[in-house]
């Protein structure tokens, strides 16, 4: 195996002292990646040849121990609080020390990639890692470069990964043995204490949301899809809504699953591949993605497998946040450029638990920047220890951990650009209907389908709506191929009054949360929201 593939740029190591290192692995290819996780222990292929990671402890994010570096340049940006966490200058460096000390004499695997399609927004990346599985998952979740693009690669930032290296809290000034630093100055993401890597591709996720609105260009968490025709659409959502199943259309062109940029000239995809749940995934189900789970090159992450070395994608022992991990092309309709037009639908998805939200209803610009802010969904009984019944979830702008700046600014570019673009706005409910969950049922599936593409083939136009009492949501009175009794969510309940109980009750809820926001919104704004 050679031990550099491609011309070494010193830019990125040199500041990281580890240009004496000799053990560096320069874009391996993903075979030679696998070869070097399995000689490693990081991995076992299933009876497909996927590689099967477990990462140990941590099995999602752990957002408590993100911190972004305090510096006079960014200070007045960042909406610094419980989620924009601050730390100091010297914990950065200290712990910067630690790590390139830490690396010093180890092997690392190096990939250098791109976050962005669209060249006038592009960022220059570049995953350093102890970890030989950190570079597969960046050559499938990042931009790859060509072989010409790789020899004169110099990265705008920089992931340094030292998984295996645990923080001492007392004296590093951490709040646990796992840190994720970033540092804007200094252009590094550094990674400790923790093997998963969504780590890394939230931590460039981040810095792009950062830089991005500073550019005009509004940052999204959500997926992409476009019609042969070139109608697009975005759909927000967080985890577990639907985001990446409903945007896996086969009779349309997927332009991307989780992280998108929208600039004057219209949507780009920010990365080069999916991260897709795979809880209860099913060929039926789900089988474009399902089909991703038998192709090498993917990564399956903390799933199970059978004493044949096949995945139970049923079987959550491990943890209920197991993913799967491909370049955007194993997905069949997938766009090669990465980029759409103009979207003409913006789709909010929820997962509400307590079943009050219709399936579908049409937003007005200021119930979409409300909804946008709020950005609720709903845990259900049994998924958390301590939940017993439905609790609310509201992340801003549907996906609050990775914006460093305030929910308004991205709320007022996203309402900015669907007024400028007469985009139409959806809330779509995936969660329950018929009553709240341990009562009521899930929404159908194929129902969803169906009212989604009326959504997005124009067919709600032309029909009438009516106001739901509560949230003042505008729902259609009819959609072709979908029971007229579902739409209209307290039809569903037998228990009228315990409708009118729970849809207050969630009401009160939007209210509560939103008093966060108040002091930046206007009236009209405030006014979109639900009658308590």
């Amino acid at each position: 195996m050679s031990n550099q593939t491609h011309p070494r740029s010193s830019v990125g190591l040199d500041y990281l002292n580890l240009e004496n290192n000799d053990n560096t692995l320069w874009n391996l290819t993903p075979p030679e990646l696998y070869e070097e996780a399995i000689q490693n222990g990081e991995a076992i292929l299933t009876d497909d040849y996927a590689l099967r990671v477990l990462t140990g402890k941590y099995t999602g994010r752990s957002p408590q121990d993100k911190f972004i570096v305090d510096q006079p340049s960014i200070h007045n940006d960042i909406d610094w609080g419980d989620i924009n966490q601050p730390i100091s200058e010297d914990i950065f460096d200290n712990l910067f020390e630690k790590v390139t000390n830490y690396l010093a004499d180890k092997k690392l695997y190096i990939k250098d990639c791109y976050a962005g399609a669209d060249k006038k927004y592009q960022l220059n990346v570049r995953v350093v890692s102890e970890a030989a599985y950190h570079g597969l998952f960046a050559h499938n979740m990042f931009i790859r470069p060509g072989e010409k693009e790789l020899e004169n690669h110099e990265p705008d930032f920089t992931v340094l990964a030292a998984p295996n290296l645990k923080a001492d809290p007392e004296k590093d000034g951490t709040r646990s043995e796992a840190f994720i630093l970033v540092n804007f100055d200094k252009k590094i993401i550094l990674i400790g204490g923790t093997l998963y890597s969504g780590e890394v591709k939230k931590g460039i996720f981040g810095v792009m949301n950062y830089l991005m609105p500073k550019q005009d260009v509004m940052a999204m968490h959500c997926s992409a899809n476009m019609s042969k025709e070139g109608d697009t659409a975005v759909f927000f959502g967080l985890s577990g809504t639907g985001k990446t199943t409903l945007s896996s259309d086969p009779e349309r062109i997927l332009i991307g699953d989780d992280e998108h940029g929208w600039s004057e000239d219209g949507v780009f995809n920010i990365e080069g591949g999916c991260y897709a749940k795979t809880i209860n995934l099913s060929r039926e189900g789900e089988p474009l993605i399902y089909a991703t789970t038998e192709m090498p090159g993917t990564i399956l992450e903390n799933v199970v497998l059978n004493k044949d070395r096949s995945p139970d994608f049923d079987d959550v022992s491990l943890t209920q946040n197991t993913r799967c991990s491909y370049p955007i092309h194993y997905i069949p309709n997938a766009s090669d450029e990465g980029t759409g037009n103009h979207p003409n639908n913006v789709i909010f998805l929820t997962c509400d638990a307590f079943g009050v939200l219709p399936p579908i209803s049409k937003l007005t610009p200021e119930q979409a920047m409300y909804h946008f802010i709020s950005g609720y969904t709903a845990k259900v009984a049994g998924t958390e220890r301590g939940v017993t019944e439905p609790q609310a979830t509201f992340s801003a702008c549907f996906g609050a951990p990775f914006m460093p700046l305030h929910p308004t600014v991205y709320a007022e570019l996203l309402a900015n650009k669907i007024r400028r673009h007469n985009a139409d706005v959806w809330l779509i409910n995936t969660g329950w209907t018929g009553g709240a969950h341990g009562v009521g049922h899930r929404m159908d599936l194929a129902h969803t389908r169906q009212m989604l593409s009326e959504a997005l083939e124009g067919n709600l136009n032309d029909v009438d709506y009516k106001l739901d009492d509560i949230f003042g949501l505008a729902i259609p009175e009819r959609v072709e191929g979908v029971p007229n009794e579902i739409l209209v969510p307290r039809n569903t309940w037998e228990n009228k009054e315990a409708y009118d109980n729970k849809a207050r009750q969630l009401a009160q809820m939007f209210a509560e949360n939103f008093q966060h926001f108040e002091g930046e919104a206007s009236d009209e704004l405030i006014k979109a929201g639900p009658k308590v």
